[in-house]
């Protein structure tokens, strides 16, 4: 056998541990720095398979790292494993049916990564003890990766210091390598405080905190004009000081967040909304306290690594799906919309585009795309990718057209389909950290392209340095 085929062997013969894993993380979401069942069993199952784990690593409270072996080469196998709030929803319904009402649920198929990510760090192990490869292997634990950053805090503390490439891969509709960038972001709780009055007899006594967010927002929103057409700045009230008009409001606050293509974009644009937030405060007469809430660099390419994971995920295949499988997919897409549909093959050559178009489940793997665009979105890969060669790849979990985030995602994620993915996923990262293991020229022509994309910035966080991981029990 060659080596992809001893990979998937060694997958499959652990697959359902995996997917136990992976089942149990779906039936108990858990949010943003709250995810400490859904690290407990991925620790419980990494040090079964004799990995040394270690917890609470650069001070996350549901962090961990995992390592087996010793020396150099250093591959890191990075997995997610947070919810979203909001998407409780039962496994298979194809009609929206929370679980719990207002509850969580795996809306981005983090569940997935997390076991995915497990598949890939143990074959990797079994690898090296079957055949004497000279190496380490370390998953690290990544929590609050939808809102928190915890990758940003991993990369902050210096944990990827000795690493000399790092492996993802996330759920998705359609097979494909991420060597893509995405935007840079920051997000920041804008608290006003005010005075509270008697809004009739005496007002004049009363500083509204209300008027405030109104007068910062409506500051941002003229800022619009004169900043970069690729930046976006999204913003949410999530306290409106209560619900009498005759009172004064004594305290509101807004969530912002920021989004640019380059961090220090970013960092400035931050600044600029950072002032028209005090300036609504002196025009209130309040006072305003900015919160952290979370950060993430832009993602940076890497072409020679991007390569070698097509290659490795062309070798591995696709799975094959049954009638159960494909019947499933095509009531799931009975609930999306054509702008779903199109929005499913952004990006595709026009082959594969036209090979999917009418399939409900994509099993084409199309060419390495040699355009790199940005992606619309944040992750906080970005700052693992600021500091050693990181790539991703993406396989089918979920039936064409299913948008991220959704209710449908929930519904499919304990699924047939996501478990072939997700099993697909570990063997295309396991397959590529050892080839590049056995090849060291390609980690170090990684490593070379890292510089010259860099072009001399250094690696710095957005994080404050006053700022610590929040512990959530």
């Amino acid at each position: 056998m060659n080596r992809t085929e001893i990979i998937s062997a060694l997958i499959e013969q652990k697959r359902d541990a995996f997917i136990r894993v992976s089942d149990k993380i779906w039936e108990t979401p858990e949010i943003y720095f709250e995810e400490h069942r859904s690290a407990e069993y991925l620790c419980q199952a990494l040090a079964a398979e004799g990995f040394e784990v270690e917890k609470g690593i650069a001070g996350l409270g549901t962090g961990f790292v995992a390592s087996f072996g010793s020396g150099k080469p250093v591959v890191a196998i990075l997995g997610e494993y947070d919810a979203l709030a909001g998407l409780s929803q039962k496994k298979g319904a194809i009609n929206h049916d929370p679980i719990v009402t207002d509850g969580h649920g795996h809306g981005c198929g983090h569940n997935l990564l997390g076991a995915g990510a497990l598949a890939a760090a143990v074959a990797v192990k079994d690898y090296m003890e079957k055949t004497g490869l000279a190496g380490t292997v370390r998953y690290f634990g990544c929590p609050a990766e939808e809102a928190g950053s915890g990758k940003a805090y991993l990369a902050r503390a210096g944990m990827f210091a000795d690493v000399d490439f790092a492996l993802s891969w996330h759920p998705a509709t359609v097979p494909s390598i991420m060597n893509i960038s995405s935007l840079a972001n920051y997000s920041v709780r804008f608290q006003f405080h005010g005075k509270s009055a008697h809004a009739a007899a005496a007002p004049h006594l009363g500083r509204s905190a209300l008027d405030a967010v109104e007068l910062m927002n409506v500051g941002v929103n003229y800022m619009r004009e004169h900043m970069i057409p690729e930046a976006r700045v999204h913003y949410a009230i999530t306290n409106t000081g209560g619900i009498s008009p005759n009172v004064v409001q004594p305290f509101a606050e807004v969530v912002y967040l920021i989004r640019a293509p380059k961090k220090q974009q970013v960092k400035e644009l931050y600044e600029r909304v950072y002032d028209i937030a005090r300036g609504a405060a002196l025009m209130t007469g309040t006072t305003m306290e900015a919160v952290f809430e979370g950060t993430a660099s832009d993602l940076v390419p890497n072409t020679v690594l991007a390569k070698l994971m097509h290659k490795n995920l062309v070798e591995v295949g696709v799975p094959t799906y049954d009638e159960a499988d494909q019947q499933y997919a095509k009531q799931i897409q009975a609930t999306l919309t054509a702008e779903d549909m199109r929005a499913s093959l952004f990006g595709l050559d026009r082959e594969t585009a036209k090979q999917l178009k009418d399939k409900a489940i994509a099993d084409v793997i199309g060419p390495l795309s040699t355009h790199e665009f940005t992606l619309a979105g944040s992750t906080d890969v970005g700052d693992v990718s600021w500091q050693v060669p990181t790539m991703q790849c993406m396989t089918t979990c979920w039936a064409l057209g299913t948008p991220f985030h959704t209710w449908q995602v929930v519904s499919q994620g304990a699924m047939p389909i996501a478990h072939k993915g997700m099993l697909q996923a570990g063997k295309v990262m396991a397959a590529t950290a050892i080839e590049a293991m056995e090849n060291p020229a390609l980690i170090e022509q990684a490593k070379a392209e890292l510089q010259e994309r860099l072009e001399g910035e250094e690696y710095f966080s957005l994080i404050p340095d006053d700022v610590q991981p929040p512990q959530k029990a």
